[in-house]
């Protein structure tokens, strides 16, 4: 099956406490179906002090729901992402513009 969202495409939160927030998509784990988005879903993580590194307290962003995520139409909106045949290809498209992603 094809992926609806992808790495480095803009969305948009849809539920849960950064709901309304919008930034990219660093990574994705198609297997456990959640991304990793710029900005959100962030978790402070305490990591103790070495001879190497500096420890404290370090914003970390973590795994978000793929479900709780919309792609971002160019006007700004959340959208649904289909698909359609361009000649050979398969093009992803938002549902509320009709333009390619």
């Amino acid at each position: 099956m094809a992926a609806k969202l992808r790495k480095g495409d803009n969305v948009v939160v849809l539920t849960g406490k950064d709901k309304g927030k919008t930034g990219a998509i660093t990574s994705i784990d198609p297997k456990s179906g959640k991304a990793i988005v710029d900005g959100i879903n962030i978790a402070i993580r305490h990591t103790k002090q070495s001879q190497a590194t500096q420890g404290g307290r370090t914003p970390k962003a973590m795994p978000i729901q793929l479900s709780n995520l919309a792609i971002v139409d160019k006007n700004g909106k959340a959208t649904r992402v289909g698909f359609r045949m361009d000649g050979d290809n398969k093009v992803r498209f938002a549902k509320t513009t009709g333009d390619a992603i």
